[in-house]
């Protein structure tokens, strides 16, 4: 059963005032808080595990090992990977993003070859296939979007070339909420024998994720999005594609033997892990991992498209209000501007009120050039919110709006 009263209580920082005000922290996509199990698990490594994993015979060493591959295999569970050797640590999607970036293109692209993007991508999506360009000369390709928010996938399917190297495309669009039909573009594009990078950053926290079910290839999330620490993310490799691809880095755990004429590198997951991992990061995101487990994956879909639906509702009241992004089933998020008021200015004015959103570009910036405007305010859902904080919401921004 979902008590959303019993899991409030699991996130003390709920219970901050700020200037006065109860706290309303409606800024879960940029990151959400961190519930006692998450935190007391990482204090109580640190305390009484602490050693470097791997290789080290004594007691706390194998102990934080298990502790360390533990996590590995409940990450593959939650996204019923079929090996733990699909299954890279990384320091978040960013990481994960530009290690494919590197990694795949060192190995399968060539000057005047392509990879597809969107045009809803974050930088993360965008920059580091950028710095590729500039190496290896090749070309990016975006599909564009309505203006509702949903992927043109007929451009999609004509954009395909036998040059296309590989799709990169985000599952949930951070500013829109758009929950893109990525079964659909990866079946599309694998009849076309194109591999498919998918940035799960806002998807992993809302959605059951399957990667076999669906099929991509590659896919990336980070931990601090879904109630663990910062600092440690997941990437998802098909070990088809692992096992070709170069390491991203270079040094000590990823190797299997050096001499100054030749190294050999470890076996997968190892490869691409160089240097001392953050172990103690990783068991904390296996807890939130089995926390959000143990409130059901379904369970919290359902209850934040629920506030999702009731948020738009209700912000679409009031007068003056463009909101951005509204297709049917939009996720988590609702991105916002009132009447001429700067998003800034909003941002800062509901803050005063102890109501925390995010404003600016998103880092979206291309996805701004294609709204035709320089950011936005956005309220972002997690699994603590209530109906009540939304309405809370509502009336600041009707407060501050009748200041302009």
């Amino acid at each position: 059963m979902f008590d959303i009263h019993k899991i409030r209580k699991d996130f003390p920082i709920l219970s901050r005032s700020i200037y006065g005000k109860p706290l309303v922290y409606l800024d879960n996509a940029a990151t959400t808080q961190k519930p006692r199990v998450v935190v007391e698990a990482i204090s109580d490594e640190y305390y009484n595990v602490n050693a470097n994993v791997h290789r080290g015979v004594h007691y706390l060493s194998q102990q934080s090992t298990e502790l360390h591959e533990e996590a590995r295999r409940v990450v593959r569970d939650f996204i019923n990977a079929e090996t733990t050797n699909e299954i890279i640590f990384t320091r978040g999607t960013t990481e994960s993003l530009n290690l494919i970036a590197s990694s795949y293109s060192d190995a399968f692209m060539n000057a005047g070859d392509e990879v597809i993007v969107s045009v809803m991508e974050h930088h993360s999506n965008i920059v580091p296939w950028q710095i590729i360009a500039a190496k290896k000369g090749i070309n990016i390709k975006v599909i564009p979007m309505t203006d509702s928010g949903e992927l043109v996938l007929d451009d999609f399917e004509n954009m395909l070339t036998e040059r296309t190297k590989l799709v990169s495309i985000t599952h949930v669009s951070n500013v829109l909420g758009t929950v893109n039909p990525i079964d659909n573009i990866i079946k599309t594009a694998h009849e076309h024998d194109i591999p498919v990078m998918v940035d799960g950053a806002q998807s992993a926290p809302h959605i059951t994720i399957d990667v076999q079910q669906m099929d991509c290839d590659f896919f990336a999330f980070s931990g601090h999005k879904m109630y663990g620490p910062t600092g440690i993310g997941v990437l998802y490799g098909k070990e088809k594609w692992l096992e070709r691809m170069p390491p991203y880095q270079g040094g000590g755990e990823m190797i299997e033997s050096v001499s100054f004429e030749k190294t050999v590198f470890e076996k997968l997951p190892f490869k691409f892990e160089a240097g001392t991992p953050d172990y103690v990061a990783t068991n904390g995101l296996a807890k939130a991992i089995e926390y959000m487990k143990g409130i059901g994956m379904d369970n919290i879909m359902r209850y934040e498209q629920e506030l999702t639906r009731y948020a738009m509702s209700e912000m679409g009241k009031i007068d003056g209000i463009r909101i951005f992004g509204n297709v049917p089933d939009k996720d988590a998020v609702v991105s916002f501007l009132v009447k001429d008021i700067h998003h800034l200015d909003m941002g800062t004015l509901l803050d005063r009120l102890g109501i925390a959103v995010r404003t600016g570009h998103h880092c979206a910036q291309p996805l701004m050039d294609r709204l035709g405007i320089l950011g936005t305010v956005r309220a972002s859902f997690a699994l603590y919110n209530t109906k009540e904080e939304i309405d809370i919401l509502v009336e600041g921004i009707r407060r501050v709006s009748n200041m302009f």
